[in-house]
């Protein structure tokens, strides 16, 4: 059995031991903040997320007839570019762990989604053409058992396209996007938000982004799992796009 590769390291303000503990810290926090998530998420992609996502979905290879499977659809975001992508001779359906995000999912979405989680999928082999996650890479616990799953759920010639925002390499756009976590978003989530965890969650993100892994350890972690034509995309040297394909 191969030894697990977590994205980042324990991070004890949050959560202590295996990782079921990481597990039910996110689904509580994911829970009680889907509500808000939307809300904030646009002030965080500061109006360009809607275009970015279908850019790099279509950048990935995603087009119309295919079917896709949304890991951590949260409450749509992806899965909604991907649906118009693929049209309706294609389909998507959804996964996700938190029940409070499938909630919102369901208000926007008429498509299906399913409860579970990245590293163990409810779902048959060779089952579909595409495959996205959408900046939840630092949310699992074994980047190497959910890869293999991406892998196994994939037709041949499947594509995989992680959506992440990273630890920019750019000294001040790490500091200004740090300060922007850690001190402006959760101002803003006070004042637009109807729960407390709001705010945390968006320093929670930061303390992921800037303690995950290098990129090298994805691709290596993507190729191991079996896959080819592995690269990664940046934009705007904060966006990631790991991409790469099922022989």
């Amino acid at each position: 059995m191969a030894e697990v590769l977590p994205p980042h390291p324990e991070l004890s303000r949050y959560w202590h031991g295996p990782a079921s503990a990481k597990r039910g810290f996110l689904r509580e926090i994911f829970d009680s903040t889907a509500a808000d998530y939307d809300r904030v998420e646009g002030i965080v992609a500061l109006g360009t997320g809607r275009r970015y996502r279908r850019d790099a979905l279509l950048r990935a290879g995603l087009s119309a007839g295919q079917h896709a499977l949304d890991v951590a659809i949260g409450t749509g975001l992806v899965a909604r570019e991907a649906r118009a992508i693929v049209g309706d001779t294609g389909s998507v359906i959804g996964l996700d762990p938190s029940l409070g995000m499938i909630e919102q999912a369901r208000r926007s979405l008429d498509l299906p989604i399913v409860l579970g989680r990245g590293e163990q999928l409810p779902l048959a082999d060779a089952s579909f053409d595409f495959l996205s996650m959408g900046y939840a890479l630092r949310h699992l616990t074994d980047l190497r058992a959910a890869f293999d799953e991406y892998f196994r759920v994939l037709r041949p010639g499947g594509r995989v396209c992680l959506l992440e925002i990273i630890r920019p390499e750019n000294v001040f756009l790490r500091k200004s996007t740090e300060a922007y976590f850690r001190g402006i978003l959760p101002i803003f989530s006070r004042l637009i938000s109807r729960q407390k965890q709001t705010g945390r969650l968006w320093v929670y993100y930061w303390e992921t982004i800037d303690q995950c892994v290098p990129a090298s350890v994805v691709l290596d972690a993507l190729r191991a799992a079996g896959f080819i034509d592995v690269h990664r995309h940046v934009a705007l040297g904060l966006f990631a796009e790991y991409t790469g394909t099922k022989p």
